[in-house]
């Protein structure tokens, strides 16, 4: 197992996730903030030889705005993809949902889409995914769907929400926003699921002082109507930062849904999220086998020793044959280091194995934030899972991929 680094020593990067071409993964594209020029901004990383070797450059800053963060990318049929972004002006205010839409394969990108503008202290969206209905069997095949945390008062009675938005043109444009979540609720950052019959789940975890629970809303008619806000479980959130470290640490899903043909799981959605019901943070799993209507007890899926911080979780499903793959930070290599491991399932969530991604531990010491999350991609021909993670070994927290290979 090989670890490279993707991104330059000489500035901070965080918040990696990566898409792969399905239909030549020898393209990889990954996407994280870049601190290089002063303000944060976005970091585009490309690799033409699978992973070996990668080129690096900035996103062109939308017109009016002086930063942006928190990227998510997405691969798309079929030489296209598409990353949000948070945008935001020199005060800081006015957070905006920006898409970048490349169709030849990164090397070029469109004119930034603004999703949901934001209005200085008053409206602010931030926390931001994306995900393209890439399910063959789907007849919403190709819509784009991006979900983010929608805060509105910031500066005075704060309040957020869950909104998502779909495009059914590439990209090109973006459908009036949809509200998932109670205005009673404070949540963080939606993990979507797309099935095999294009159903879309949207997650949250809704967030202290009040009760803290995974909830979800499903749409079965590709984004343009969303049932009721359904509580999935109860969720302890762990503590912010995690007991012995000083890094922001967010509680919130990872989803993902089963689009193979695989005759025992196809179909399923998978939901993974940090939990602290024990006293130290551990990684839970619950699977739907209906579409999302009902959903397992949960349970954890990483073999710890007890005591030991897990964290950050993201779920991939493979698309040839439905096999299970979850990243996440832990320091049960050499705490208080951190590693990632990635735990596998091939029987549909019932049992997992965990190996280590990182070919050495590193030191989060002293660090205020190490990002908010990683990313996983999936090469469906060969089952090789890839995976992006902020990494501190150099000595300056950088962008590394590693596989399961």
């Amino acid at each position: 197992m090989v670890n490279v680094q993707i991104s330059p020593s000489t500035n901070v990067q965080f918040e990696p996730t990566i898409a792969v071409n399905w239909l030549n993964p020898s393209v990889m594209v990954v996407v994280a903030v870049e601190f290089r020029a002063g303000l944060p901004n976005v970091g585009l990383y490309k690799s033409i030889d699978a992973g070996a070797t990668w080129s690096t450059r900035l996103l062109p800053l939308p017109t009016g705005f002086a930063a942006m963060e928190a990227p998510h990318i997405d691969y798309i049929f079929p030489n296209s993809f598409v990353i949000v972004v948070h945008a935001f002006d020199t005060n800081g205010l006015s957070g905006s949902v920006v898409t970048y839409t490349s169709t030849d394969n990164a090397s070029s990108f469109g004119p930034p889409v603004i999703v949901n503008q934001g209005f200085g202290q008053f409206v602010n969206n931030d926390q931001v995914i994306v995900v393209s209905d890439k399910a063959g069997s789907s007849p919403f095949f190709g819509n784009i769907y991006t979900a983010y945390t929608h805060d509105y008062n910031t500066q005075f009675t704060p309040g957020n929400t869950i909104f998502c938005n779909r495009s059914k043109d590439g990209g090109k444009t973006f459908s009036d926003q949809s509200l998932l979540s109670s205005v009673h609720e404070f949540e963080e950052f939606p993990g979507i699921a797309i099935t095999l019959n294009g159903i879309l789940t949207v997650g949250w975890i809704t967030q202290p002082p009040g009760i803290t629970s995974f909830n979800t809303s499903t749409s079965n008619d590709g984004g343009a109507t969303y049932g009721i806000e359904t509580k999935i479980a109860s969720v302890v959130v762990p503590p912010s930062p995690l007991p012995d470290y000083q890094f922001r640490c967010l509680t919130y899903p990872s989803m993902a849904g089963d689009i193979s043909n695989a005759p025992e799981t196809r179909g399923n959605v998978y939901g993974v999220w940090q939990d602290f019901q024990n006293g130290y943070s551990e990684i839970f799993l619950s699977i739907s086998t209906n579409f999302g209507v009902d959903w397992s007890t949960p349970k954890p899926i990483v073999t710890s020793p007890v005591g030991s911080q897990n964290f950050f979780p993201a779920i991939t499903i493979s698309p040839a044959d439905g096999a299970v793959f979850i990243s996440y930070y832990t320091n049960r290599v050499n705490p208080p280091n951190i590693d990632v491991f990635l735990a596998t399932s091939r029987d549909g969530g019932k049992t997992f194995t965990n190996k280590r991604i990182t070919t050495t531990s590193f030191s989060v010491a002293g660090l205020d934030v190490i990002g908010d999350y990683i990313g996983n991609a999936i090469v469906p021909q060969t089952g090789r899972l890839v995976s992006v993670w902020t990494d501190t070994r150099t000595g300056v927290a950088n962008i590394w991929f590693g596989d399961n290979q």
